[in-house]
């Protein structure tokens, strides 16, 4: 009997000490979670705080719609600006400077086009890695140029130009955002990937631009954008949902992920944009539907160079879109260098 006794008390001594360490345990998990909140809602005043401290660019007058048979929009797909890092010959400045010059030939490509039929509206697809983070990879610290806080507000504020001057030349500009991998915050499953740099810059830009009542977006929290333009639907997604084997851009491996996903796996769609691998290149799926991949602003990457043997030419992309046949009626590659 005693011997029971002594078990019985053994286990509920046990108990009590299981039940003391999951207290502990949720205890200091709820700490944990009030701590990256806290840090979270931190940088999102801080960033309300610094946007109202900074000035509003410049206002631009209002491009009036012109009339005409098939008229077609103008389709923007910026992304991979990975602006704060730093190279040979990349830097904040120089990513400020090519994105100037990306807005003044969209507007000289879109005059040639009204030559010819109307074209009054604009989509642009920001699709990521607009910021280069802070610790994405070992040694990156070393090719930073602009730590976090620079690069949220030096990114919101070249977004900020760009779209006051697009909203001046079409009677809408519609943007669709997507998130990258280069703004989570940590290494990948440190924090929800929700919690993203390029989230945060692309919400600062939306208040700072609310002035600009032809300017509409589209945010989420999702992995992918579906693109509307009329009978045009495309899938916007940033391109680190496919696996790089080597080093090198996988095309049969974006081929074979596009192809699944065009099966119903997400929404319809016809093409498919994205960015990532920084190199531009037209993939054509088994539906006939493309794939457009984009380049990236920067230029002379030390680790493009060693790892994978490339050296990529700055670029980004324009589609001008039928919105009636639902189709690219014209392409065009917009060198940066």
């Amino acid at each position: 009997m005693t011997s029971e006794f002594n078990e019985v008390l053994s286990q509920s001594e046990e108990i009590i000490e299981l039940r003391k360490a999951l207290k502990t345990a949720q205890l200091a998990t709820a700490r944990a979670q009030r701590k990256t909140a806290d840090n979270i809602e931190a940088v999102y005043r801080a960033a309300k705080d610094a946007s109202l401290a900074t000035g509003k660019p410049p206002k631009f007058p209002v491009y009036k719609m012109t009339k005409g048979k098939n008229p077609e929009v103008a389709l923007v797909h910026a992304t991979d600006w990975q602006l704060g890092k730093r190279t040979a010959d990349y830097g904040v400045i120089t990513c400020r400077t090519r994105i100037d010059q990306l807005v003044t030939k969209v507007l000289s490509l879109t005059e040639i086009q009204r030559s010819h039929h109307p074209v009054n509206e604009c989509v642009v697809m920001f699709g990521g890695d607009m910021v280069e983070g802070v610790g994405i990879f070992p040694g990156q610290a070393y090719e930073i140029e602009a730590h976090l806080f620079t690069q949220l507000f030096e990114v919101a504020g070249i977004m900020e130009s760009m779209l006051q001057r697009l909203s001046a030349h079409f009677t809408k500009v519609h943007v669709v955002c997507e998130f990258g991998n280069h703004g989570r915050l940590g290494r990948k499953g440190d924090m929800p990937s929700g919690d993203n740099i390029d989230r945060m810059a692309y919400q600062i830009t939306s208040e700072r631009t609310k002035d600009l009542k032809n300017v509409t977006w589209q945010m989420s929290n999702d992995w992918y954008q579906i693109v509307e333009i009329g009978n045009y639907r495309a899938l916007l997604v940033h391109g680190d949902e496919i696996n790089s084997f080597g080093g090198s851009t996988p095309a049969f491996g974006i081929l074979r992920k596009c192809n699944a996903w065009s099966t119903g796996v997400v929404e319809p769609f016809q093409d498919v944009y994205m960015g990532h691998w920084h190199t531009p290149m037209t993939l054509t799926m088994a539906n006939a539907g493309r794939i457009f991949v984009t380049g990236s602003t920067e230029s002379h990457s030390e680790y493009a160079r060693a790892f994978i043997a490339a050296v990529g030419k700055p670029s980004q992309r324009l589609h001008f879109i039928d919105p009636n046949k639902g189709r690219v009626t014209a392409e065009y590659t917009c060198w940066l260098d």
